[in-house]
């Protein structure tokens, strides 16, 4: 099986403590993974750092062999559902997980449309 996230001897470290230290995690493709712990172990920083929205005081998070810590968070194809104070009270869960699959998905369309219009994109102005 192929390895989608690899995370090497990743460190994160809060004005002075540190709350990772030398975290490596391999997830390999079509792997459902879940991070188990205590309060304060380091699942969300870990996922922060993974969706870009946390930098990492050192380590390497790779996805599909490309360093994501060089990738804006808007630009990774990782999503995040947010803990409870942030989901949609009138959606179920799947609307929930689907809203950012979407609102990527638009966002996509319209990266293309703009380059389009800029005359970036020469082949085609279909879209």
């Amino acid at each position: 099986m192929k390895k989608l996230i690899e995370i090497k001897d990743l460190t994160k470290e809060f004005n002075g403590n540190i709350v990772l230290k030398g975290i490596s995690l391999d997830i390999y493709e079509n792997e459902f993974v879940t991070l188990l712990g205590p309060s304060g172990c380091g699942k969300t920083t870990t996922l922060r750092i993974i969706g870009g929205f946390e930098e990492a005081t050192s380590g390497t998070v790779l996805f599909d062999s490309k360093n994501l810590l060089d990738i804006p968070p808007y630009e990774r194809l990782t999503n995040t559902v947010f803990q409870h104070y942030a989901l949609f009270p009138h959606m179920d869960v799947y609307d929930n997980v689907a809203y950012g699959l979407r609102i990527k998905e638009h966002i996509s369309l319209f990266k293309r449309l703009k380059n389009n219009l800029n005359g970036k994109n020469k082949k085609s102005s279909k879209i």
